[in-house]
């Protein structure tokens, strides 16, 4: 008796696999944990070969352990003592890792365990599309929107540093620049701008855009690669794929903070153009 032939989506998966990095800096533990847990589970349902790494950029390897400790049966390996080499040039470090598909992943997101299933299927059915994002939720539940337009000098200010009293006022602006117009229940094709918290890649164009620019310490690497990406693929945003994601503003961080925000902002429209207004 003949063996009924794979489903086309079951025989991609088989042949697809996927590089995972996620860098981290003293990480909160728990959250860190939930990132992890949310990560194998959405990799045991995808069923598809892959290799996670953990960069950390923190003055003392307490990853390592802790790794060994609380995720024994987690294949991934640590990689440390370099530094604070900043998100970019982390990142960069899986470089040396060739897969068909790369996902760049903050550790303060938890994705639903059919994320990966679906953002794997829709990246093998859709061989245009060079960098996914998801739906992205607060942890309150509140929509998060990752996909921007070209940001002027302006919106910066308004979304990192104007007083809440403020914002109101420039609520309709906000809104076209967070593209809050498009993004709903549909997925979107060719948003110009991603976030970095969670960066789905063809693994071929990661390689082919040698992976985020060294040159940003921290803020705007991943405004620089989505707009990079786009001049040799397309981007999509796909609403299937759900993540839950931390994150926080450059401008309740500190001083430090600040100051790098205003450092690779500098570097950012000195590369690709200024739009004050």
């Amino acid at each position: 008796m003949s063996v009924p032939d794979q489903p086309p989506e079951e025989r991609l998966r088989e042949s697809a696999s996927i590089s995972v990095c996620i860098v981290t800096y003293k990480p909160q533990w728990p959250v860190l944990e939930a990132t992890l847990k949310s990560l194998k589970n959405a990799l045991d349902l995808a069923a598809i070969d892959a290799n996670v790494v953990i960069v950390d950029n923190s003055p003392v390897d307490e990853v390592t352990p802790w790794v060994q400790s609380r995720m024994p049966d987690f294949p991934l390996m640590v990689i440390s003592g370099q530094g604070n080499i900043g998100f970019g040039r982390a990142n960069n470090l899986a470089l040396a890792w060739k897969s068909s598909l790369h996902l760049v992943l903050n550790p303060d997101v938890e994705m639903d365990s059919d994320a990966l299933l679906r953002a794997v299927q829709f990246m093998l059915s859709n061989p245009a599309c060079g960098l996914l994002t998801p739906a992205a939720f607060s942890p309150d539940g509140t929509r998060q929107y990752l996909c921007k337009r070209y940001p002027a000098v302006f919106d910066l200010f308004l979304r990192g540093f104007a007083p809440a009293f403020a914002r109101p006022f420039f609520r309709e602006r906000l809104d076209r620049y967070e593209m809050r117009d498009l993004i709903d229940e549909q997925p979107v094709w060719d948003p110009p701008i991603v976030s970095g918290c969670f960066m789905l890649f063809r693994g071929d164009v990661f390689h082919a855009l040698e992976g985020f620019d060294p040159r940003y310490m921290l803020y705007f690497e991943d405004f620089d690669i989505s707009l990079r990406a786009s001049a040799i693929t397309r981007i999509a945003y796909l609403p299937s794929v759900r993540i839950v994601h931390g994150g926080g503003n450059a401008g309740g961080k500190g001083a430090w903070h600040i100051w790098q925000f205003v450092r690779s902002a500098v570097k950012f429209y000195s590369t690709h153009g200024l739009k004050v207004f």
